[in-house]
This record gives C-alpha cells, structure tokens and sequence, in this order.
C-alpha cells in the first residue's frame, strides 16, 4: 500500500514543543511519523488535490463549501471516495484533530491522493488523505497592516482548461513564482493565463477596484476557484459594491485604486504597491470587517 508524503511542519517559538499529530487515513499518528514511499503517486505524478483551510475557536470555517469544492474536485480527477468527503466527514475529522492537539486557531491542509499503484495509468483510483494542522494565535481574520509590494511573473504563465479551477498537487508554477518573490525580495506575484490576462497570485485570487467597480478575473481566465473568492463575492453583492468576473487586462494595475487578495487561511490582503503604483485599502478595510460577522 502506497503511503503519503509529509513535511516537517514549522512552528512558532511559543507552540514548537507541542507534539503535533496528523490525520492518516482516518488513524491520528505523530506528524513526524516516517509515511513517505517512492510508489505514492502524489510524490511520483502529482495525483491528487487538496484543500487549504481554516480552524477557528475548534471549528471549521466554511465546511460546506470546502466540501462541495473537494468532491468536484475529486470526480474531476476520477478520484474515488468522493461522496464521503462531505461536509459532517470533514467537520468530524478536523474538529478531533483539533482536540487531539489542543489547539483551537489553525491552518489546515487536507490532501487527497489516488491511492495506488501503476504507472501513468494507475491500476485502481482508490483516495488516501492525510489532514495537517498547523497553529496559529488569531481567532479571526486580520487585515495586514504592511501592504504587500508585487510584481508580474512572466517566465510561465497558467493553462486555462477544467483542471485549472482545481487545487491539484502539481504547483510547479506557484512554485516557480514563489522563487521569483523571493530573488526578487517581493511579497507576493501576479500570475497571467496563457492568454496574457490577469489569473491570480502566488496563493491567492485577486480583485481590483477600478472606477467604483469591483473586478475578480472569472473562473474561464484559469484560476483556483477559491473559496474565499466565492465569501468575498457574495459580501460584495450583500452591500451591493458593483462587481463583475471579468477577463482583465493587467495593465489596469497602473490605474486601479485598489487591489487585494484572497484565500481561506488569511482572508483578505491588501496589495500597496505594484512597481510605482501605490494603493489604498479602504474597500479592503470594509469587506474585513463584514468577513468577520460570517
């Protein structure tokens, strides 16, 4: 039986004696616990997808949508098992978690993978997860207080096919930007589809302000169908901010006056700076405030 590839999982001073414990398989073992194999198929071809999540006060955040994500996402990928990963199976899973570690504010990561063996065709399409926990101090969400200063990473740009609203195991290209950020001493990266429009960033969806108008680049531009995306969206509408999906041309970031991003373990960010262009935050500010009241 193939077995999952974890990583060491970084903590903070304060929390770094804590023994840590992972979900395997429905079996709560010691995150240092030696699984790892060359026959996974996550580690060999990138067979699988996962959900990045957020654990607040014991509880999970948006369990429904997350579940209703990772079952799409799993019968996309012809992954089996789909049907158990609702939302009562993840909500279990990660609150027992939760106590077994003592921890009531967190990052999660659920990685599903096809748990077989054969090569590019596999004999079985069997899933295997593993659920990570990691702890964080914050009870809710926080706006950044230091704008975020990015650029565009134009070495790859990201497909636009059925497989790119999905969070698959295969991230070359997050990581690839990621290493652009970091030789370019930048917080984060814009990332365009193949067509040369705005897709998302490193981690995260973006939305631009332009003109009293709210822009998201829409699902066909080939980005995460992010699940902070889907809040942010709904919160727009709610306080009836004019909002469109749209294909965006990236040149509208020398003229937006505002950008920010979104994902599920950090809410939204502000973005202060893109080359010379500079930033406000004051829609930003706002749709925070109402996040947390969800």
């Amino acid at each position: 039986m193939s077995q999952i590839l974890t990583s060491p999982i970084s903590l903070p001073k304060s929390l770094s004696m804590v023994p840590l414990f992972i979900n395997f398989n429905g079996e709560l073992i010691r995150a240092d616990t030696k699984l790892f194999t060359t026959a996974n198929r996550a580690f060999n071809y990138g067979d699988g997808l996962f959900e990045s999540m957020r654990l607040m006060k014991g509880q999970l955040k948006f369990a429904d949508l997350h579940a209703d994500r990772l079952q799409r996402g799993m019968k996309a990928l012809k992954i089996d098992g789909y049907s158990q990963m609702d939302a009562w199976f993840l909500r279990e899973k990660v609150e027992q978690l939760a106590l077994r570690n003592k921890i009531k504010h967190g990052r999660l990561r659920l990685t599903v993978y096809r748990d077989s063996e054969g090569l590019y065709a596999p004999t079985q399409n069997k899933m295997g997860y593993c659920i990570e926990l990691q702890p964080l101090d914050e009870p809710r969400y926080f706006l950044n207080d230091k704008g975020l200063i990015m650029d565009i990473f134009t070495d790859l740009t990201k497909p636009t096919n059925f497989l790119s609203n999905i969070k698959t195991c295969n991230s070359l290209i997050y990581v690839l930007a990621g290493v652009y950020k970091n030789q370019n001493k930048l917080d984060d990266t814009f990332l365009l589809n193949q067509n040369g429009f705005l897709c998302e960033a490193s981690s995260s969806n973006i939305f631009v302000w332009y003109k009293n108008h709210l822009y998201t680049p829409a699902l066909s531009e080939g980005c995460v169908e992010g699940i902070m995306r889907q809040i942010v969206i709904k919160l727009a509408k709610e306080s009836n901010i004019p909002f469109t999906e749209a294909q965006i041309n990236p040149d509208i970031l020398y003229e937006a006056e505002e950008v920010f991003l979104t994902n599920a373990t950090k809410g939204i960010q502000w973005v202060m700076g893109f080359g010379v262009k500079r930033y406000f935050n004051r829609l930003s500010k706002g749709l925070m405030e109402e996040l947390n009241k969800v």
